[in-house]
């Protein structure tokens, strides 16, 4: 698996004369498995052409505070929410102090407020500037704040002196954005999930089933890989690509996902059901292609196993979080699930909404729990799954850790 697969880094770019260097950090990152986005002040395009990065990265370089075609010209916070990751390389002297001193005047600067993503700054400067006291200064007030540092080495520099203020080599910067998401916090735990519709025939060309994308089941098969699970996620059928880490089971019909999850639901710690599963399928398939004979047509079904039930019932029992997908009374029907079905957790969202129903990249949900409902979370899917997979992940250990020191009976 690539180390930073899924992982989301922003590249800031200051003027310096190592910025000739991130344009082989862009592909080395992107050869790490990471989606780079390259933000670039303006000292750095005289150094570095943005057409440069735009090709090496393959998406558009950000230059503007106040971007006219980004989401309400406001880009620095589109970015900030975007970034799993911000690596300033180089990090000139000017630009520590103007973060040092919380001076957003440019995207970059800006971002770098905004953002709840790490920060890590590869400081590139001659060596009289590193070692002023100011610029010391800014280093001991950054990394107080929380911003990591990767570097700087040591060895010649472009102005002819000798000495600290070099940017790192490109590999140590790639394993240096690897190190800021060492240790997920479900290292070691087993995770299987579902995800995307069923389909249901009817006869051989028509079938039943329901509008889900997939794309939020995948999303948090990603975000659980990410945070170092091992991953085996159950695909109705859908047109996405398989998460870097992921392993994947496609499945058509109800049934047949309701087998495979039964055949290793003793083997996981942890199960997620995110698939939209028909309720009911045609009691008997023609094994023909129907034919229009009249005005109506009559359909008998008979319930589809319960899932997420089943696997609550199942003893060794996983952590079980199911999704509560409701057009009305969102909340209510949430905690009857929850409760009807013995779950641990159930993500309420409203697919009602255009904006982040079934096959919209936004979504917002709701946790809910025995100990009440969480607040609403929003954001892009992949957004919204790491918040969910850092909570669920929080959850397991905090339920580990009680059953652990629970006294046996006497």
């Amino acid at each position: 698996m690539p180390q930073l697969a899924n992982r989301q880094v922003l590249l800031g770019i200051t003027g310096g004369i190592a910025a000739y260097k991130s344009a082989e950090l862009v592909r080395r990152l992107r050869d790490a498995g990471a989606t780079v986005r390259v933000v670039m002040t303006p000292a750095a395009c005289e150094f570095i052409t943005p057409l440069t990065l735009q090709a090496l990265s393959g998406e558009p370089v950000h230059l503007d505070l106040l971007d006219p075609a980004a989401e309400a010209a406001m880009g620095h916070i589109e970015l900030a929410r975007w970034a799993d990751l911000v690596l300033v390389a180089p990090a000139s002297a000017d630009f520590m102090a103007r973060v040092a001193a919380g001076i957003a005047d440019d995207l970059l600067s800006t971002l770098c407020l905004a953002t709840k993503a790490p920060l890590l700054f590869a400081p590139a400067m001659n060596q009289a500037m590193w070692s002023n006291a100011a610029t010391q200064q800014n280093l001991h007030t950054l990394t107080a704040r929380g911003v990591r540092f990767a570097g700087p080495g040591e060895g010649a520099q472009a102005c002819g002196d000798t000495g600290p203020g070099r940017m790192l080599e490109v590999p140590d910067l790639v394993s240096a954005a690897i190190g800021v998401f060492a240790g997920g916090l479900l290292a070691g735990v087993r995770l299987m999930l579902t995800a995307g519709p069923t389909r249901e025939p009817i006869d051989p060309v028509r079938y039943i089933s329901n509008s889900s994308s997939g794309k939020m089941g995948f999303a948090l098969a990603a975000a659980a890989a990410d945070a170092g699970a091992e991953v085996t996620l159950v695909a109705g059928p859908v047109s996405l690509p398989t998460p870097a880490g992921v392993s994947r089971i496609d499945v058509i019909t109800a049934a047949e996902m309701h087998a495979a999850v039964m055949a290793r639901v003793a083997d996981c710690d942890v199960f997620i059901g995110c698939a939209a599963v028909a309720d009911y399928r045609a009691a008997e398939i023609a094994p023909q292609k129907i034919k229009k004979t009249g005005e109506t047509l009559e359909l008998r079904l008979v319930r589809n196993p319960d899932i997420i039930a089943a696997v609550a019932a199942h003893r060794p029992r996983p952590f079980t979080v199911g999704f509560a997908a409701e057009t009305n009374d969102l909340l209510a029907h949430a905690r009857q699930k929850l409760e009807r079905k013995g779950l641990d957790l159930v993500i309420a969202n409203d697919v009602s909404r255009s904006d982040i129903g079934f096959g919209s990249d936004h979504n917002e949900v709701r946790v809910i729990s025995a100990a009440g409902d969480g607040e609403p979370q929003n954001g892009s899917k992949q957004a919204v799954a790491r918040a969910l997979i850092e909570d669920i992940a929080h959850r397991l250990h905090a339920t580990r850790a009680q059953t652990a020191g629970a006294l046996p009976a006497c």
